[in-house]
């Protein structure tokens, strides 16, 4: 960041920031997140390795149709889009590209996951950052493409790690391309389709307040928010993180039902609201700071929004602990529900702050939607799967 917050201007960091943007909503609609019903199926009782290949095989045939749709859309109205977000006509062909590359990617990483395989769960997106870090430095400073070379270093890192994915997935044989299971391509679906809403709602809360910034402010002001909004995104890597190995780990102690279980898992929770309650305040303290010694003097308004957009984030990894629940109960609809709803009410919000405060009505609507998100969400996972969270004995019980 401080390298590209420098060397692009703010015109063509709100332009990158703007394709990014739309890559996250393409992705709702590419392979329609399928990759995730193939993580929880690693968890159904009993379930044999070649159901598991012949099952992955399915997602992905999810994934080529999909692609396909979504191609044809693009074909058809490519002029349109690119108009609308005031973008070149080949960045919309390359963020479905890379959308694509990407389910391939999350999908080898979530098949790790499941196996608690951390190290290279951990390797592979660790090589990705640093190919993308490095490719990014050589396209934008040193050959001085600008915008355009950020975008090259996208697509290039994408497709690069969406092969050995696919290279990584075929060794360990874990997909089976040449056999076509309908009832597991429906199988997939029931899972992945109700999630559509919820991406599409999390679409809302996460990015659709770039378009507008950009919409009624410009691609200066864009910039401005996006550079707070990538220091605060650094919150969510950590948050992510942790979730990967949590749910994994839940997953595994849900299937035990032990109320002494129950307990530990409450308590944990607990003690990490807390934590992310301390990381509230640290954010609000030395985040302006951090983000002018980073970003630089021309950037120095993202430190007053950096507070509310970290909030937003700490409330995003509270929803991260309670979400489990959801998920592993297979009740995707009901989120998808309760994140459409917070999407809309964000969208709402941001109608009404934005053009009273600028990118601060912006931020304060973005950390108001996620604590509304995170608060409903634990409702839901209360009665998607019930637990202890309000005992009288949850902090009497010592042992086990």
């Amino acid at each position: 960041m401080p390298i590209l917050t420098r060397y692009l201007s703010q015109n063509e960091y709100g332009k990158v920031a703007i394709l990014q943007s739309f890559i996250m909503g393409i992705s709702a609609l590419i392979g329609f997140s399928v990759h995730s019903a193939a993580h929880r199926k690693y968890f159904d009782v009993g379930v044999s390795n070649d159901v598991l290949r012949d099952f992955n095989g399915a997602c992905f045939h999810i994934l080529i149709l999909t692609t396909l749709l979504v191609l044809s859309i693009v074909y058809i109205i490519n002029e349109k889009i690119s108009i609308l977000l005031n973008i070149p006509p080949q960045w919309v062909v390359f963020s479905v590209i890379i959308a694509v590359s990407n389910f391939i990617v999350q999908f080898r990483l979530s098949q790790w996951q499941a196996r608690g395989e951390a190290k290279k769960f951990g390797t592979m997106q660790i090589i990705q950052s640093i190919f993308l870090v490095f490719s990014s430095l050589w396209f934008v400073a040193f050959l001085l493409k600008g915008g355009e070379g950020r975008v090259e270093s996208l697509l290039i890192t994408s497709l690069l790690f969406s092969m050995f994915s696919l290279y990584f997935l075929f060794k360990d044989e874990l997909i089976n391309l040449f056999s076509w299971n309908f009832s597991y391509i429906k199988e997939a679906l029931s899972f992945g389709v109700p999630l559509i809403p919820h991406i599409v709602g999390g679409f809302l809360l996460v990015t659709i307040d770039r378009f507008l910034i950009n919409d009624r402010l410009g691609f200066e002001s864009v910039a401005v928010y996006m550079v707070a909004v990538q220091l605060s995104s650094a919150l969510g890597i950590v948050f992510a993180s942790i979730n990967k190995a949590y749910t994994t780990w839940l997953f595994d102690n849900l299937k035990d039902n032990s109320i002494k279980i129950k307990y530990k898992i409450i308590r944990l929770s607990y003690s990490y609201f807390l934590l992310l309650a301390c990381l509230a305040v640290l954010a609000f303290l030395f985040g302006p700071f951090f983000t002018v010694l980073i970003a630089g003097e021309k950037y120095r308004m993202a430190g007053t929004i950096i507070g509310l957009l970290c909030l937003g984030q700490i409330f995003n990894g509270a929803y991260y602990v309670v979400s489990g629940y959801v998920f592993f109960s297979k009740k995707t609809f009901s989120l998808s529900i309760v994140t459409f709803i917070t999407g809309a009410v964000h969208l709402l919000l941001l109608f009404i702050l934005l053009p009273i405060w600028g990118i601060v009505g912006a931020a304060s609507a973005f950390a108001i939607s996620s604590f509304f998100t995170f608060l409903f969400t634990w409702w839901l996972a209360g009665r998607c799967y019930p637990m202890p969270w309000l005992s009288s004995e949850l902090f009497l019980c010592k042992n086990g």
